[in-house]
């Protein structure tokens, strides 16, 4: 009987605390990175068309799901309302308060224009994602399924809807862990066909091929007879890439360092002019990139000419990319932090000899006390919040005794 119990006690999920706090710890850094760092506590509005930023959709204000607020307005103006969370969108103003949303005004900055024209909205505004149109998460499923961000019209797709052909994969490592760095979907690739151009080392891996050494089919379309002596370190740069292994993310960055004159502004044309003739896009398919692909894009004026046209020239600026935002969100967590660290300093250097040694005796007591708890209380049962309670009011008449 007892082995049974002790079955069923160790059936139940558990967790210490020590991974319970890493948790947190890293939920609160992928909250941070998602905000990139924005505290929320002013409004977007006056900072313009910003680069890259949180937006939230209230459908409780807009319900046709045509308007964007930033994260300070989600939680000050829309408190309560029904909120979407929609990661994060480029050149995007918050809406809060404009004509869209009616006699709602924003709390935080009353005068703002009528509408924010140069904003971008998709389904997702409405709730919606992927070809499918389907809610995220879906109500009708049991188990989510992840989903994958287009870079270019930044809509989220399941992987089974992203067009894949008999035989293609999602670049992962072993873990599961993507081996690229951004995506492009079946619809977007057609205005990014001419990323074919380039060599294949631009595209991510596939996991089947890591470490070998793979020749780069039809990666220079250019010739020397095609191009003046100018552009003969050109030539070198992309021929070269045929003798290179396929790069995992290390390597990359080592290429792009390599060819970084050539992909910098230039009059002339890293691809050649074939710019002008690109390949059929008949049978476009999803684009897998990466890390540092767009560090390769060439930026003559005919290509940056073409970008233009085709409304991605946010291609070229590096802070669009969503890793750059992470690593701006990242540093700015981190210099939180320290300001932090440094306050609390402070605060202890600036206190006498008797009071920090009270403020240390009374983090022993709670300490211990947390201690005792965990040791004599059964670990088969949940706390609760009144188990909580009791243990603060044992440290509470501790103190007074002791004191």
């Amino acid at each position: 009987m007892s082995d049974v119990f002790d079955d069923e006690v160790d059936a139940e999920p558990t967790i210490s605390i020590g991974d319970y706090l890493k948790s947190v710890e890293e939920e609160e850094l992928e909250a941070d990175l998602i905000l990139g760092g924005d505290e929320g506590k002013e409004c977007t509005y006056g900072k313009g068309y910003v680069k890259r930023q949180a937006i939230f959709s209230c459908l409780t204000c807009t319900p046709d799901g045509n308007a964007g607020v930033c994260t300070a307005c989600s939680l000050v103006c829309h408190d309560g309302h029904e909120i979407l969370e929609l990661w994060t969108k480029r050149n995007f103003r918050c809406d809060c308060g404009n004509s869209k949303f009616g006699e709602v005004y924003c709390k935080l900055l009353a005068s703002k224009d009528v509408e924010n024209t140069e904003n971008m909205y998709n389904h997702n505004f409405k709730g919606t994602y992927c070809t499918c149109d389907l809610p995220y998460p879906d109500p009708n499923v049991e188990e989510q399924v992840e989903m994958i961000q287009c870079c270019i019209c930044e809509d989220w797709f399941h992987e089974e809807h992203i067009g894949l052909q008999s035989g293609d994969k999602i670049p992962r490592d072993e873990e599961g862990e993507p081996l690229y760095e951004d995506f492009i979907c079946q619809g977007c690739s057609v205005i990014c066909s001419f990323l074919t151009c380039y060599p294949q080392i631009i595209s991510a891996p596939d996991p089947s091929d890591t470490g070998k050494e793979k020749a780069v089919e039809n990666t220079v379309l250019i010739s020397s007879d095609t191009l003046d002596d100018d552009s003969s370190s050109t030539v070198s740069c992309l021929s070269n890439t045929k003798s290179l292994t396929v790069p995992g993310e290390g390597d990359a960055e080592a290429v792009i360092k390599g060819c970084s004159e050539v992909a910098g502004p230039s009059t002339n044309c890293i691809i050649g002019g074939t710019i002008e003739n690109l390949p059929d896009t008949g049978n476009s398919k999803p684009l897998f990139l990466s890390k540092g692909w767009r560090e390769f894009l060439c930026r003559c004026g005919k290509c940056s000419d073409l970008y233009a046209q085709r409304r991605i020239s946010f291609l070229l600026d590096k802070e669009d990319s969503i890793a750059e935002y992470e690593k701006m969100g990242e540093q700015k967590r981190n210099e939180n932090i320290q300001k932090l660290e440094g306050a609390e300093l402070n605060f202890m250097n600036n206190l006498g000899h008797v009071e920090k040694m009270e403020i240390l005796s009374g983090i022993a007591d709670m300490k211990n006390e947390i201690f005792s708890f965990l040791e004599s209380s059964d670990p088969s049962k949940p706390v609760t919040t009144a188990d909580v309670q009791q243990l603060f009011e044992n440290l509470a008449k501790k103190r007074k005794r002791s004191n």
